[in-house]
């Protein structure tokens, strides 16, 4: 077969797999997905974040002698890269470096987070220039700190009461916590909301839609609904949760085009303005593991991929958001959460030397371990993980740690070639409009 079959073929392969996974998006929002991939075609990492359904496409049928009856349905984050790590405020108040986006979490292999994640690391340090030696190293140092941190588990039995905080973390990681430390919450009321008359309410701009009456309604319904899905034992005072407005929302991320919105301006614990607080509406998507996981008892679990998404949240954070629910509009599934004002990200940017990353990556294989291994004892009306996930990890890994180690970066360095080849073919089906429903001039 020529290169130029092989390459063909690759892109129709690539191709079919953003077609499952976008194709109904596309038809609904058109120019979401063009700027989407508008983004994606900036560069081979840009182009990595969006694409954990090509990524779990090439995974359907690959051998993994890691993954057992048990360790290949522990719950995962998804879309594992070194960029969905940050800070956010868990349920008892506590600022946390964690894992930070859940849309595509589910059961499956525990390999799948540590082999995106450690071809992040390869995609990343090829953006820097560094030498293969230096990243080899740095996925080593991901992989072994998260190897020791869940033996640390199994001998401690104490994966609830770990995570990196203001007194457990080093470096930049510190450092995003310390930026959060610093935030407000009416610093971001008065960023996305207006006080008229002694009432707070939504401003309105770019991003935002004011909702018709009938439209309204259902959100309101969809609110009232969701209210049910929040676990009694997380439930805040009598004042709160009072709906104040509600809005149309876009602008999320790459990996959230094309998916409607709202934000939702409710009652916090006090009557006082400075309290109230933001929750995000967001439309469940498919998650891209679920395509190529043939598990019944997962699939049926979830009433919708709203469900879905904020069971995940809760089965892989220790102490999750209280506002954490999901709902229903039109039939279809969203998950609710806070827009916190205590979310900050790591600046890759500023981190260029492989002593840099590496404190922070070692923090990331530990911080990966403790959302894995939290992760067996999830939502009591879904009780789909029922061993120690560390125990069985453990068990999978023992006393072959270094093949393990060598198999996965092994894995990692050629899948981040073969990743920026296919942001190359991505780039020229975009530009030359083979990708259906959307070209990359407006219309």
């Amino acid at each position: 077969m020529t290169d130029d079959r092989v390459t063909d073929d690759r892109t129709v392969f690539l191709l079919a797999a953003l077609a499952e996974a976008f194709q109904d998006l596309v038809d609904a929002d058109p120019a979401a997905f063009r700027r989407k991939f508008r983004s994606m075609a900036a560069d081979p990492f840009a182009f990595y974040r969006g694409t954990a359904c090509l990524f779990y496409a090439d995974a359907r049928g690959r051998e993994d002698r890691w993954a057992d009856e048990r360790t290949s349905r522990v719950w995962i984050q998804g879309d594992l890269h070194a960029e969905n790590f940050g800070t956010y405020m868990d349920g008892e108040g506590r600022l946390v470096f964690d894992v930070n986006d859940f849309d595509e979490a589910y059961l499956g292999h525990f390999t799948w987070d540590l082999q995106r994640l450690a071809a992040s690391v390869a995609l990343m340090g090829w953006t820097k220039a560094l030498p293969d030696a230096d990243i080899e190293a740095l996925i080593d140092t991901y992989l072994r700190a998260y190897l020791d941190q869940v033996t640390y588990f199994v001998d401690s039995d104490r994966d609830h009461e770990w995570s990196l905080r203001l007194e457990t973390a080093t470096g930049p990681v510190r450092a995003a916590l310390l930026k959060a430390q610093l935030s407000t919450r009416i610093e971001l009321l008065d960023d996305v909301t207006v006080v008229d008359d002694y009432e707070r309410r939504f401003r309105h701009g770019p991003g935002v839609r004011e909702l018709e009456s009938p439209e309204r309604e259902r959100v309101e319904q969809a609110f009232a609904n969701y209210l049910e899905t929040i676990p009694q034992s997380k439930k805040l005072g009598s004042l709160t949760y009072t709906l104040k407005d509600a809005v149309g929302k876009s602008g999320f991320g790459i990996g959230s085009a094309g998916l409607p919105a709202y934000n939702l301006l409710v009652e916090g614990h006090t009557e006082a303005l400075e309290n109230d607080v933001v929750l995000t509406m967001k439309q469940g998507n498919v998650a891209a593991a679920s395509r190529i996981v043939e598990d019944e008892r997962c699939r049926s679990a979830f009433d919708h991929h709203g469900h879905r998404t904020a069971v995940s949240q809760r089965a892989l954070q220790a102490h999750s958001d209280p506002w954490l629910g999901w709902t229903s509009l039109d039939g279809v599934g969203f998950v609710v959460a806070e827009f916190s004002p205590y979310e900050a990200d790591l600046d890759w940017d500023e981190l260029s030397e492989p002593d840099q990353m590496a404190e922070v990556l070692e923090q990331l294989g530990r911080a990966t371990a403790k959302v894995h291994c939290v992760s067996d004892v999830d939502d009591a009306s879904t009780p789909l993980v029922d061993f120690q996930v560390e125990d069985a990890i453990r068990h999978a890994v023992r006393g072959k740690e270094d093949e393990f180690v060598a198999e996965l970066t092994a894995f990692a360095l050629d899948y981040a070639v073969r990743v920026r080849d296919d942001h190359a073919l991505f780039v020229d089906a975009f530009r030359n409009g083979r990708i259906e429903g959307v070209t990359a001039v407006r219309s």
